[in-house]
């Protein structure tokens, strides 16, 4: 079955069928793939006179465009995501830490390994108080968020059939 021009296709071996090419962003010239050009335009790069882009699919998933019930609407040729992302503190949900507390007097001045203690006589001047907060936790370092995958030879036709609309 001859494919529709600019029709994209997963295969399970490692090269470009004759007449298609990896997904992988390259310019082509506009005067050698004109019926490519005219579905795709500039869409996914080129400078609309000499070259356009075919789609980049390297490390991405494809996402239908639209939108559903309570879902953003993604428009043709939107790039979104990424592949790490660093957690803020505002991106944090509200949480509580507790601090391990004994109800006997403190009678240690070392506080390591420790936890705090009752005062013996239930007050302290205000000159001896020292505050602690408990201690930061992680370390800024970014976190993978990229779904399992497997990587496949995804190529788009350069030859076929030209699509017409319904």
């Amino acid at each position: 079955m001859e494919p529709f021009i600019g029709q994209i296709q997963a295969f399970g071996f490692n090269f470009a069928p004759r007449g298609w090419s990896q997904c992988n962003g390259q310019l082509l010239p506009i005067s050698q793939y004109t019926a490519v050009f005219s579905l795709l335009g500039t869409t996914f790069g080129g400078d609309g006179r000499t070259t356009f882009g075919l789609p980049d699919l390297r490390g991405r998933s494809i996402v239908g465009m639209g939108n559903g019930p309570g879902l953003s609407n993604i428009t043709w040729g939107e790039r979104g995501g990424g592949e790490n992302h660093t957690l803020t503190v505002a991106q944090m949900p509200s949480h509580t830490h507790n601090i391990g507390v004994n109800s006997a007097a403190g009678e240690e001045s070392n506080p390591s390994g420790k936890h705090l203690g009752a005062i013996t006589d239930g007050y302290a001047e205000d000159s001896n108080a020292n505050l602690a907060a408990p201690a930061n936790a992680g370390g800024g370092q970014s976190y993978s968020i990229r779904n399992p995958f497997l990587g496949i030879n995804v190529c788009i036709a350069l030859q076929g059939i030209f699509p017409s609309r319904n």
